[in-house]
């Protein structure tokens, strides 16, 4: 239930009435048992309704302990029909892979190279098999501009940026995601979560399964828990009620915190609220791999957390 990025008063959570139904094309539809009491609180308060756009709030103080901390929601099975509603599509654009300039920079846009020196200058330089120095120069920007545009990363000013990493990052593991090991070798499957990296993928002993794809996690003061998990809850319409925003696909492994969809960029830089937060494209199809009890494996450390 923690975990989503929203522009939401950390202070407050959501409450749904109880009647509010989710509804489909055959009309409305009929939430699990009590879905999701938030704990201590219930009695006095009402029922949250998971799965459903928010209605009416009631708003009160929440937990003194930050939302990565939060118990985990009260976990009910979904039946056959609420599952059979699909959240809805992303936008194209929140796949774009669109660089971020600093605003510093913006008047880079209308040269053909920047001059400026990118956060991972070092590592671009070095993945590209150039002097590194750590120095933007006109031969660096030429290779990262050339870079840019065969992968579709935009705007292509060779600017040593976030995207411009994270795409590098993906190739190189592409053949061989656990090269270094670790990720546990195991007869079942895995879920392998990279902070370091920023990749997660799926494995059963040295098979990869699924992935890997680009992730985003927890930002400085909500940081994704490291540690070995296992999958607890899988509901496929989840609602925040602590951001008042939709998590689908969301699959829980940590308290609060779950692989789930966005409908933003999981390139951005500030990073979620403890979760996993994934390509709704990728989070819809790492949920027909992932069942209750398989192991999830979390080690590393995002950059700026």
């Amino acid at each position: 239930m923690a975990c989503r990025s929203a522009v939401v008063m950390l202070a407050l959570l959501t409450v749904l009435p109880a009647q509010t139904a989710l509804a489909d094309a055959d009309g409305p539809l009929t939430p699990g048992p009590e879905a999701l009491l938030v704990p201590g609180r219930a009695a006095a308060t009402g029922f949250l309704v998971p799965g459903v756009a928010p209605g009416p709030r009631l708003s009160w103080q929440g937990p003194a302990d930050t939302p990565d901390q939060m118990l985990p929601p009260e976990a009910y099975t979904p039946s056959a029909r609420e599952d059979a509603v699909e959240p809805r599509d992303a936008t194209a654009e929140a796949d774009a892979l669109i660089e971020y300039v600093p605003p510093a920079g913006a008047a880079d846009r209308a040269l053909s190279c920047s001059r400026r020196t990118g956060p991972y200058q070092r590592q671009v330089e070095r993945w590209l098999k150039l002097r590194v120095d750590g120095r933007q120069s006109g031969g660096d920007c030429r290779a990262i501009r050339t870079f840019q545009s065969r992968h579709g990363i935009k705007p292509i000013t060779g600017f040593a940026g976030p995207v411009t990493w994270a795409r590098m990052q993906l190739l190189s593991a592409r053949k061989n995601p656990n090269a270094a090991g670790k990720c546990p070798v195991r007869s079942s499957r895995v879920a392998c979560v990279d902070l370091t990296r920023q990749l997660t993928w799926v494995q059963k002993g040295k098979k990869v399964l699924w992935g890997p794809v680009p992730m985003r996690s927890g930002r400085a003061g909500y940081r994704t828990r490291t540690g070995q998990f296992k999958i607890y809850w899988k509901h496929k319409n989840h609602w925040s009620t602590l951001y008042n925003s939709p998590m689908p696909y969301s699959q829980f492994f940590s308290g609060g915190q779950a692989f789930h969809a966005i409908y933003g960029s999981v390139y951005d830089r500030h990073g979620s609220w403890g979760c996993v937060n994934l390509r709704l494209a990728d989070a819809r199809s790492l949920w027909n791999v992932l069942r209750k009890g398989d192991r999830v494996s979390v080690w590393g450390h995002r950059a700026g957390t």
